[in-house]
């Protein structure tokens, strides 16, 4: 009960901020789902918690949605999400904690100080490469959106598109991640008490109802920097105990 209560909470923050900013429950949930269920299963939880909320936010943000650029990332996901399936399959748990909190903190930095330095990118190319590193990073460690965020940045998409276009590729990524992963035999939800998922459902529909109502009074760079700070010190969290349990 205490562990649903967690997730509850730990949905709730990152559906409300995804609302808000576009990013949340990936960067808030996988650092936090690792410690609490484990590399593997925290993970695999936050990627099913994410297709489900993305279904709601794209109906939400449907309107703003740029389906063109959405077909350029989402259908390569797949290519970056098989080798991360079968990576996971590999190493040992410690490792890759060490591995998930690592990306994390990399994918959150590339976010929070290197947008500006990355030069400006047209073409499919840069769209489809996005794709690809995102949807291993999304199978690997529950974040495709810090990769995405960082070619938008580049390609000047305009701020209603990129919140609204997320949402979609999310959806994707999640379902890809966990389809991958099932099918190399890289994890499961054996372990997973049922009441997660009424937690995290519930979470999400709290998360969206206050998200909507703060969205237009919240700025948006606030919502961003809370959600990378949550998310750093969680990621931060799994590398720490990564590198003590090796």
């Amino acid at each position: 009960m205490m562990l649903a209560l967690a997730i509850l909470a730990i949905v709730v923050m990152g559906s409300c901020l995804q609302r808000v900013s576009g990013m949340g429950l990936g960067l808030v949930g996988g650092p936090l789902a690792t410690l609490l269920l484990g590399p593997v299963e925290g993970i695999m939880v936050v990627n099913v918690l994410a297709f489900i909320n993305a279904i709601l936010t794209t109906y939400t943000a449907r309107q703003d949605v740029d389906w063109k650029k959405f077909s350029l990332i989402a259908p390569v996901m797949v290519l970056g999400s098989v080798p991360a399936a079968l990576l996971i399959t590999k190493i040992d748990t410690a490792t890759l904690l060490i591995i998930v909190g690592g990306a994390l903190l990399i994918a959150l930095g590339v976010v929070s100080f290197g947008r500006k330095f990355v030069p400006p990118l047209n073409g499919k190319g840069p769209a489809i490469s996005a794709g690809i590193i995102g949807g291993f990073t999304n199978t690997l460690a529950g974040v495709a959106g810090p990769v995405v965020t960082v070619y938008a940045q580049a390609a000047k998409w305009p701020q209603h598109v990129y919140v609204a276009t997320l949402q979609p590729i999310f959806l994707v990524g999640g379902l890809v991640s966990v389809v991958a992963k099932l099918s190399v035999g890289a994890g499961g939800f054996e372990h997973v008490t049922w009441l997660i998922w009424p937690a995290g459902i519930l979470g999400m529909f709290i998360g969206l109802f206050l998200g909507s109502k703060i969205a237009h009074r919240v700025p948006r760079e606030k919502a961003r920097i809370l959600s990378l700070s949550v998310a750093g010190l969680g990621a931060l969290s799994a590398l720490i105990r990564g590198i003590i349990t090796l």
